[in-house]
């Protein structure tokens, strides 16, 4: 058949749809893994038809096994492909009233699922967690996206970025984040700290990946750890841990909320909501740029 290249990619999507929606539950686990070597290797040869052939074979499977999970899994996975900030707004709106059949872009029908706002904010920060405790952050796209996704779900909760139940249950504050943001108040609010948050964002100077000592994992894979948990070096020679996007934010939060809860807010109290909202914007930019 003659088609155009947009064509071709809507009939290659439909493809997929059909014969993954059969298969999806008999693939296995290093199926995902074999798509991103095959599409590293189109690109080295330039074939853009097949990379794109290969990309829409996975985002089909990424969309088939999505809809398998929890709603707010689901939700999560929605927000990641959302750019703008006011559509992530508006599509946390509707699955917190409960979900439904929307009208999207194109006039085309969305199903959204119902879903609770904490549970959304909280998976996100699991995840986040997670990315946060490897020694390198792969995926720095993703990271931000995740930070978004956490802080906007919660600033949409009652009680905004302050609400209890947003509390991660830190019983002392990490220390490299402690020192940074110190660093930032020490300073005017002005466009070098600005540059200076983007760089440590984008894993540069106080973000920079550590790699500490070796260790094997159960299944004999190499893994590197990072130093101790307050950021501290040791005796044993292990770095301090670098700052992390999720965690920083924490901080700013947690010691704005000291603040506030002695009613002692000020210059430092806007200093820091400055800092926050620089953040947020500089992750957006990280995120869908």
């Amino acid at each position: 058949m003659e088609m155009d290249e947009a064509s071709q990619a809507v009939a290659v999507e439909i493809a997929a749809q059909g014969v993954i929606g059969k298969r999806v539950d008999e693939m296995e686990s290093g199926f995902i893994m074999a798509l991103d070597y095959m599409i590293q290797l189109a690109e080295k040869d330039n074939d853009d038809k097949r990379k794109l052939l290969l990309e829409v074979i996975k985002q089909t499977v990424l969309d088939h096994l999505t809809k398998k999970c929890a709603p707010h899994v689901q939700v999560i996975g929605l927000l990641c492909r959302t750019p703008h900030k006011e559509s992530r707004h508006e599509l946390l709106r509707r699955v917190a009233g409960g979900g439904g059949v929307f009208k999207g872009e194109n006039d085309l029908k969305v199903q959204l699922p119902g879903a609770n706002l904490n549970d959304i904010a909280n998976q996100a920060d699991d995840l986040l967690e997670t990315m946060e405790a490897r020694a390198t952050v792969p995926d720095r796209k993703l990271l931000a996206r995740l930070v978004l996704i956490r802080e906007e779900a919660r600033n949409m909760m009652g009680g905004g970025i302050l609400d209890e139940r947003n509390d991660r249950g830190l019983s002392t504050l990490p220390e490299a984040e402690v020192n940074f943001l110190c660093k930032l108040v020490a300073l005017r609010p002005a466009k070098n700290v600005q540059i200076m948050i983007k760089n440590v964002l984008h894993g540069q100077d106080e973000g920079a990946d550590n790699m500490g000592s070796e260790t094997r994992d159960s299944g004999g894979l190499q893994q590197q750890l990072l130093g101790g948990i307050t950021g501290r070096g040791s005796i044993s020679g292990r770095k301090p841990r670098p700052v992390r996007p999720g965690m920083f934010l924490e901080t700013v939060t947690k010691v704005l909320g000291g603040i506030y809860a002695g009613n002692v807010s000020g210059i430092t109290a806007q200093h820091l909501e400055w800092v926050h909202e620089k953040t947020l914007q500089i992750l957006q930019e990280m995120a869908f740029s």
